[in-house]
């Protein structure tokens, strides 16, 4: 009775617009809904919301080192300008959008041409799946160790079979090379991703009627028309989800350039992330480092408005 009288006031209030009006009427006949996740919002205000809130605040004062918060003094948008202005900035942004780029590009490309590879039948696939499959789970601090001894200029492995089979000289400076330090980690960082992409476009593949397949195989389409004008189409609703989620993880990827390098050398695989642990627990600068963050959070925000997009295209699509 309550919720027809409810609907009924909605209704009848001239003051109320009619999408005003929808919307309170929804409110009103899930309200039970709302107050089971109550919990579960309020513990994400408190865990992710403040902490947003916080960092947005201490990006407009300057912190002192001596870490006394209380004595730190505001100066608005000064942080900002500090960082845009910096030519630090400018190379640290450069070896983000290379890494985010190389990393995201060769890992999808990589993850679209094993899980074309392992959709056909053939001996020993699940095994194959499961060989893939170690990069993924295996964990990137283990990973990030493994690889820094197998790129390491006196024992490393790969140095030394390149010296075996004649392709250089000596050993090579993998790490410890201002040219090659960032190309090192990103083929790192595509090891340890591109199975991730190639278990989404598997997933995608299964999608791909194969009437259609055989249809255009009839008509004499060969391999490279029959993936570009059948296979393609529909996997883009799923490439672009993996696109944008590979590009995330990238933008915030921490762990395999801070074990290996450290961002180093001389700033050479510094990326955001580390640029910003450098100036809040390196050199104490929580003010500036706060302003990083929420560079990058915006940065962040929009990517995560283009996934939400591309999610819900879909379903949009068969809606209409």
């Amino acid at each position: 009775m309550s919720t027809v009288t409810g609907q009924a006031a909605f209704a009848g209030d001239p003051a109320v617009s009619p999408r005003r009006a929808g919307l309170l009427r929804r409110i009103v006949n899930h309200r039970a809904d709302y107050l089971y996740v109550l919990p579960a919002i309020v513990v994400m205000l408190v865990v992710i919301g403040y902490p947003i809130y916080y960092t947005i605040e201490l990006s407009l004062f300057k912190t002192p080192p001596n870490l006394q918060m209380k004595d730190k003094i505001f100066v608005g948008l000064d942080n900002y300008v500090t960082i845009l202005r910096s030519a630090s900035f400018r190379d640290v942004t450069l070896n983000t959008l290379i890494w985010t780029a190389g990393s995201t590009l060769f890992a999808f490309l990589l993850g679209l041409g094993a899980a074309l590879s392992l959709h056909r039948e053939f001996m020993g696939r699940g095994v194959l799946r499961a060989l893939l499959l170690i990069p993924y789970v295996v964990s990137a601090v283990a990973a990030s160790y493994v690889w820094k001894w197998l790129y390491h200029s006196d024992f490393g492995v790969i140095g030394a079979l390149a010296v075996q089979f004649q392709l250089s000289d000596r050993p090579i400076n993998f790490l410890d090379n201002l040219h090659s330090v960032l190309p090192s980690l990103i083929v790192v960082n595509i090891w340890k991703e591109f199975s991730f992409a190639m278990i989404m476009l598997m997933a995608g593949l299964q999608t791909v009627p194969d009437q259609l397949l055989r249809a255009a195989q009839v008509d004499g389409a060969n391999a490279w028309q029959r993936f570009w004008h059948v296979t393609f189409p529909h996997l883009k609703s799923v490439s672009m989800v993996t696109v944008l989620l590979l590009m995330v993880a990238n933008f915030n990827s921490f762990i395999i350039p801070w074990i290996m390098t450290g961002g180093g050398p001389a700033g050479a695989s510094d990326i955001w992330i580390t640029q910003i642990y450098n100036l809040a627990f390196g050199r104490q600068r929580y003010g500036v480092a706060s302003a990083y963050s929420v560079i990058l959070f915006i940065v962040m925000m929009t990517l995560g408005y283009f996934y939400v997009r591309a999610l819900t295209r879909g379903d949009e699509a068969r809606a209409g």
